[in-house]
């Protein structure tokens, strides 16, 4: 994005990376988005290309509903815009469930987690190395052993009165948007969920060869499209 005249900003949400994790924190998108809503005051960024990507779809979907005017363009990554219809397997819903989970997060050994990252992140296996990966697990974790990350992942409210907010604000942004989708996501498939978010969202859609994690294999290919769409914003 820098080398195409944008600043990039990015930050970790609560429970996540190296952000805080405080025990208290509403860990689900309404309370995501607010955090993130005064993140950009706190920033001073007043206005913004908005980019969104796994449960960071529905926490820039709230952005969407709390400060729509501040939003230049939308651009969706394998998401879910319409939280009602998002269905997760039973097993996981057991695997999450407190004690288990916790457990399972403790004591996950890294070649297994980096073989999942493989079968679910990436097309192309060199576009993830292990060390990544460590990392990836390392900051899941934490130093709450990735109790935030539970906590958001037990409380995805999938209701019909958030799946109607979050379609209701975007389709009413007054901004350009675009939806960028992996070709071979077996988490959320083109076919079926990238099809339903574009009927949402409007705008182009462009498939790229990638699984869920595309920013891992197609950062050049995003930052193409979103640096495009920006120009389009300013120009309209």
């Amino acid at each position: 994005l820098a080398a195409r005249g944008l600043r990039g900003v990015a930050f970790d949400l609560p429970g996540f990376g190296l952000a805080e994790r405080p025990p208290d924190f509403a860990y689900d998108w309404p309370g995501h988005g607010a955090w993130a809503a005064a993140a950009l005051d706190a920033l001073g960024i007043e206005r913004f290309h908005l980019v969104c990507h796994d449960y960071g779809g529905p926490v820039g979907f709230e952005l969407c509903a709390r400060i729509p005017e501040r939003i230049a363009s939308l651009t969706v990554l394998d998401t879910v815009v319409d939280v009602e219809r998002f269905t997760r397997p039973r097993l996981l819903d057991v695997l999450l469930g407190p004690g288990p989970g916790d457990a399972l997060v403790r004591a996950l050994p890294g070649a297994l987690w980096h073989q999942a990252m493989l079968r679910l992140g990436v097309l192309d296996r060199r576009a993830l190395t292990r060390a990544e990966s460590d990392a990836w697990l390392e900051l899941l974790r934490g130093p709450d052993h990735g109790h935030g990350v539970l906590e958001t992942a037990r409380r995805l409210q999938t209701t019909p009165e958030l799946g109607a907010r979050y379609v209701a604000a975007v389709r009413a942004l007054d901004a350009p948007r675009q939806l960028i989708w992996g070709t071979a996501d077996p988490v959320l498939p083109l076919a079926s969920d990238g099809e339903r978010a574009h009927a949402v969202v409007g705008g182009p859609l462009h498939a790229v060869p990638a699984r869920h994690f595309l920013q891992e294999e197609q950062a050049e290919a995003i930052a193409l499209h979103v640096a495009r769409l920006a120009r389009a914003a300013a120009s309209a």
